[in-house]
């Protein structure tokens, strides 16, 4: 019988908190039971396993950030759009380093269909219109942001740029202004 009180929304609501804490990685069932304080088998009946409540955390992190990024862009186009999609990204990060990992978790190909990374793409191929790429350039320009986002936010969140200046909030600036430029002056391949 499932113990009174938990749910598996509940669970990997604290899954995420978890994984905001300790990292990601170190998120298990035996971990999330502990914070609990009940037996590991309490949580059967609500997920299957580790990598069961890993993907959930990850379907809730990719949620919470097309949520984020769909109230950011709305109204807004061009550099404006990119800027806003692009500091959705780098402030969750920041503010859930381990939701945000959790966002990366590869999914099976009918669990990501159904997932909020459909409303990213969505989204980031809406802002490009406005740059106005056509295919194949826009699927290139897709996988071009995704790198420069995720680099980024990566490369801050390990601390590569904490050490010297200017800041990296300046920098960061900077790239979204490339980014914009290169986008308007893209160059479609014959």
């Amino acid at each position: 019988m499932p113990r009174a009180g938990l749910t598996p929304e509940r669970l990997t609501q604290a899954g995420a908190e978890l994984a905001d804490e300790i990292g990601f990685d170190q998120v298990t069932v035996s971990a999330l039971a502990r914070q609990f304080g009940v037996q590991v088998a309490s949580l059967y009946s609500h997920v299957r396993n580790s990598q069961d409540l890993k993907t959930r955390i990850a379907l809730l992190a990719l949620a919470e950030m097309a949520d984020r990024a769909a109230d950011a862009v709305a109204g807004r186009a061009g550099k404006d759009a990119l800027t806003a999609f692009a500091d959705v990204y780098r402030d969750y990060a920041r503010e859930h380093p381990g939701r945000y990992a959790a966002a990366q978790l590869p999914l099976d190909p009918q669990t990501a269909a159904a997932s909020a990374g459909v409303r990213h793409a969505q989204m980031t191929r809406a802002i490009l219109r406005g740059y106005d790429l056509s295919e194949p350039d826009q699927t290139h320009a897709v996988r071009l942001l995704g790198s420069v986002f995720h680099g980024y936010v990566s490369l801050e969140a390990s601390g590569g740029f904490s050490h010297s200046a200017p800041d990296s909030s300046e920098s960061w600036a900077r790239v979204l202004d490339s980014l914009d430029t290169l986008l308007r002056n893209w160059e479609a391949q014959p």
